[in-house]
């Protein structure tokens, strides 16, 4: 996840003068450089949320979501790195496991530059997603190997729901499918971090605002996207009535959003192909990874 706070551009009209290094290439590559309370405020998120993760599922569970939401967010910072657009460090986002049964709330990035254009927007927004995506699919899968089925026992639990990829992967390893009545899958920490990275990709690539679905769908279609956006919105609403959280997360998109999409230097310049073909792909993950009801409560 991203958010976009443009700040000042620190370019300036100075040029190189012979050989040497100008004044602005100096000041440009010590303000891409992070700062040493950048890297204070990096490590102590890290070690809350690892802390945080570890309490909900134990050691494995937590270094195992750490690298799938390391993967999205650096993702993230080195396609800013690569492009000239200043971001903060991914930072994590712990959450008490009284609080929220996962343990974190996920993490985000802070863009400090404004960017440049659709280019550069597809791909600070779409490399997160396919990156994160790249690494929980075999994290769920070696997850996948580890668990059992069983059969139903009667007791009340948390039941985690199914999406399209999840239930592909579990019919072809274990031979059942979480949708089955006859069967429980007791699924292995590794598995559930996989499952928790599939869903927060899956939320991140909602295609609103300045989410990473908000920043993909805005490069290839532009002003059209706000109206996806608002068409987006209203399923949630509609998802409500199967799990009423989807209304907390449907508030939160509205405040923090907005529907507005990140602004662009240069409006003009268009996607190349490659740059679609990146935005299409990250369209079928969500697809792939959207969960309608993604934790119950069983009695």
């Amino acid at each position: 996840m991203d958010d976009n706070i443009p700040q000042d551009n620190y370019f300036n009209k100075t040029t190189d003068t012979g050989g040497e290094v100008n004044q602005t290439s100096l000041q440009f590559n010590e303000r891409k450089m992070p700062t040493l309370r950048s890297w204070v405020l990096f490590f102590v998120l890290l070690g809350s949320t690892l802390y945080t993760t570890y309490l909900a599922g134990g050691k494995l569970y937590a270094l195992s979501l750490f690298l799938i939401l390391g993967a999205h967010e650096f993702g993230h910072y080195f396609a800013g790195v690569k492009n000239g657009v200043r971001t903060t460090l991914p930072l994590f986002i712990p959450a008490p496991p009284g609080l929220f049964l996962l343990g974190t709330f996920g993490a985000m990035i802070v863009i400090k530059d404004p960017i440049p254009n659709r280019r550069v927007l597809m791909e600070i927004g779409a490399a997160g997603p396919i990156a994160g995506f790249i690494v929980a699919v075999p994290t769920l899968i070696i997850g996948l190997f580890l668990s059992e089925t069983v059969a139903p026992t009667g007791q009340s639990g948390f039941s985690f729901g199914s999406s399209i990829i999840m239930i592909i992967l579990s019919k072809t390893i274990l031979g059942v499918t979480p949708l089955s009545v006859d069967f429980n899958i007791q699924l292995h920490p590794v598995a559930l971090a996989g499952w928790v990275g599939l869903f927060v990709t899956a939320i991140n690539l909602f295609p609103i605002g300045q989410l990473d679905g908000g920043h993909i769908l805005y490069a290839l279609i532009g002003e059209k996207s706000k109206i996806w956006a608002k068409c987006f919105f209203a399923f949630l609403l509609f998802l409500v009535y199967f799990w009423p959280n989807w209304g907390v997360w449907a508030i939160l998109l509205l405040v923090i959003t907005r529907f507005k999409s990140a602004p662009l230097e240069d409006e003009e310049v268009l996607l190349q192909k490659n740059h679609k073909i990146a935005g299409y792909a990250a369209i079928v993950i969500l697809l792939l990874t959207f969960v309608p009801v993604p934790i119950e409560f069983i009695q």
